[in-house]
């Protein structure tokens, strides 16, 4: 392992993470993680833990991890959307050449209500002004 630990880990969950400080300063020169906070991503909230006052240190070290994290995040919105479009292309050609007429009917009615249901929520979202 490194020599060089982060000031700060951070153990992401579904909807944000939990932040700690890392320790290599004690007796048995062993990594501790004592935490510090709890992010919630979604609401963008950073809760302090067991009634500690974050530092200014603290909360800006988590404020530019919130920013990364965000940025990855979104990166992997496009990459999925682009992925499915591609999945979609591949199914339509794999169908229209390949696919037996079990392999079809195993998949189409699955295949038809996600496609419907997408459709209807992209015009419900285009439809809408603003």
């Amino acid at each position: 392992m490194s020599t060089m630990l982060p000031e700060y880990y951070f153990r992401i969950r579904e909807n944000g993470a939990l932040v700690f400080r890392v320790d290599t300063e004690n007796r048995q020169r062993r990594i501790e993680l004592e935490q510090i906070a709890v992010i919630n991503m979604k609401k963008g909230e950073v809760r302090a833990h067991g009634g500690r006052e974050l530092s200014a240190a603290e909360r800006a070290a988590i404020d530019e991890w919130m920013e990364r994290r965000r940025a990855v995040l979104e990166g992997r919105r496009r990459d999925l959307v682009a992925e499915t479009v591609e999945r979609l292309n591949l199914t339509t050609q794999w169908i229209g050449t390949e696919a037996s007429e079990s392999e079809i009917e195993a998949a189409a009615d699955q295949l038809l209500l996600a496609m419907h249901d997408l459709r209807s929520v992209i015009v419900r979202k285009r439809s809408r002004p603003g």
